[in-house]
């Protein structure tokens, strides 16, 4: 009889841990669910938390939706010019509805990875196909893939349920008979920026040359003129003073200048002048005063 309760009891404790575990689950903060009942959605997108369901008839799928990373193989795409390019990337890609996912791929990751691989193809292959080689070389990587990030965001959004976060460009490779047309065209095109700028350089160097110049004619013709009026305004202070000095004493004047005239005539040991003695270069050698 004990024996019999005590199964009993054991029984019933196992049929409600049963029930405990087939009736509760847990979403992690890292995922979200949708219940299904016979395969059939009933309720969408359960956030992370302890949540209930009936055993047997309804069943959890749960989807990670974490950021994840897709790397896909480096493929060779067209430029608008028909040059070839070899396009190594990867995309970062999130669950944002689950109901839409678990429909589109039946919650299998590598079925969602298959939907959105040749998609991110397609888009690449459009978006380097509308641009020259010049344009994707020189152009930065971020902006490039801007335009594909966003337009198959909008496109996975509506058929996977999954938004894509990123899309970018690991390197970007060219076949070597492209690489050697590239790289000449880079040359070609450094040396003509370089001669551009060096006639830009001369340019501007003559004309500062020819102001330079300019300007010190005017410096130099403005000294000249200032040169001349000073001389001038000395020369006539000059001939007023002398004239004033031999206004006052004609006698001694005569005197002091004669007296100049001897020493700059006979300043040197060999000066030799030729002179009638009775000149009146020689009047005050003669006599002191000047006088006969």
């Amino acid at each position: 009889m004990i024996n019999n309760r005590s199964l009993l009891i054991v029984g019933g404790l196992a049929a409600i841990a049963w029930l405990a575990s087939n009736s509760l689950y847990v979403v992690d903060a890292t995922e979200r669910a949708v219940k299904l009942r016979f395969g059939e959605i009933i309720e969408e997108d359960i956030q992370p938390g302890l949540h209930a369901k009936v055993p047997i008839t309804q069943t959890i799928r749960k989807f990670d939706t974490r950021v994840l990373t897709l790397d896909t193989q480096a493929s060779r795409y067209l430029t608008l010019e028909q040059k070839a390019v070899v396009v190594d990337s990867y995309v970062q890609w999130q669950v944002i509805n689950p109901t839409r996912y678990y429909e589109a791929t039946a919650g299998d990751e590598l079925q969602a990875v298959r939907l959105i691989e040749p998609r991110v193809d397609e888009s690449l292959r459009n978006e380097f196909g509308r641009l020259n080689l010049q344009q994707i070389i020189s152009e930065r990587r971020d902006d490039l893939m801007s335009g594909p990030t966003q337009e198959l965001n909008r496109l996975m959004r509506e058929e996977l349920g999954v938004a894509i976060r990123d899309i970018r460009v690991k390197r970007i490779d060219l076949p070597e008979d492209v690489s050697s047309a590239v790289y000449d065209r880079m040359r070609s095109e450094r040396e003509r920026e370089a001669r551009e700028w060096r006639a830009q350089g001369q340019e501007e160097s003559e004309r500062i040359q020819a102001n330079a110049d300019r300007r010190r004619q005017v410096l130099l013709a403005q000294a000249s003129e200032r040169s001349e009026t000073l001389r001038g305004e000395g020369d006539a202070e000059a001939a007023s003073i002398y004239a004033q000095a031999y206004g006052q004493n004609e006698e001694f004047y005569t005197f002091w200048r004669s007296m100049e005239a001897y020493r700059q005539s006979f300043g040197g040991e060999n000066d030799l002048l030729v002179l009638d003695p009775s000149s009146d270069f020689f009047q005050f050698l003669k006599q002191p005063l000047g006088r006969e």
